[in-house]
């Protein structure tokens, strides 16, 4: 596995847990406000994690 497709396999995993913490974030609103926003400032974290990535390798394929 090059340096490229190990990147490539960190971003979709990145992906994947912001996809996961968006959605538990929105599942909590109702109910915990504050871990509700605890869970969406750290998918904003992955967020940031992803947009630095996309600068060093870009990625075609989308999440499914």
């Amino acid at each position: 596995m090059n340096y490229t497709e190990k990147l490539l396999t960190k971003k979709r995993k990145l992906k994947s847990q912001y996809a996961s913490l968006v959605e538990y974030a929105y599942n909590l609103r109702e109910s915990d406000d504050a871990l509700s926003d605890f869970a969406a400032f750290r998918a904003m974290l992955l967020l940031n994690k992803i947009n630095k990535l996309k600068f060093v390798v870009e990625d075609n394929t989308t999440l499914p």
